[in-house]
């Protein structure tokens, strides 16, 4: 099973942090390069325990729908989001907020099975496990900008 850690250090709070990593409408602006956009669930504003989110992109050369629940949250430390509908076989994403004196250390831990058996394997090692990785860095990227400048205002106002 592929599994991604991944450490990044943003200059700002916590809260903030936690904020934006579950804030649909940055989701959004993280992966516009998919085309990607909320269908079902929770369409904009943040995300919460117990609630869903139907995305529809097209990653891969093909357009997928992909629903996933925050299944633990315990604010502003950490949630998790599960896959509960999708072409994974699981998918799970822990993301954690470790305070700082001058920042927050956000920690991500993704754990993912794909479907297909050897076949699903292979793609893994040689495609999607960098793939996803790489989609993850971007959004990280996308929160680190938001949250070190103004910008921040325009996504949770």
């Amino acid at each position: 099973m592929p599994y991604i850690h991944l450490t990044t250090f943003i200059a700002a709070p916590a809260e903030k942090v936690f904020d934006l990593s579950r804030s649909i409408n940055l989701h959004k602006i993280s992966m516009r390069s998919a085309n990607e956009e909320a269908v079902g669930g929770v369409t904009s504003g943040l995300i919460k325990e117990n609630e869903t989110v139907t995305w529809k992109a097209k990653h891969l050369f093909k357009t997928r729908l992909y629903t996933s629940k925050i299944t633990s949250m315990n604010a502003p430390e950490m949630f998790v989001d599960e896959m509960v509908k999708g072409d994974f076989k699981s998918f799970r994403h822990q993301h954690y907020f470790k305070q700082i004196d001058n920042g927050t250390i956000l920690i991500d831990i993704v754990e993912f099975e794909s479907p297909y058996g050897f076949i699903g394997k292979m793609v893994n090692k040689l495609l999607l496990k960098k793939y996803v990785q790489n989609l993850l860095i971007k959004r990280n990227n996308i929160v680190k900008e938001y949250a070190e400048s103004d910008k921040w205002q325009f996504v949770l106002n």
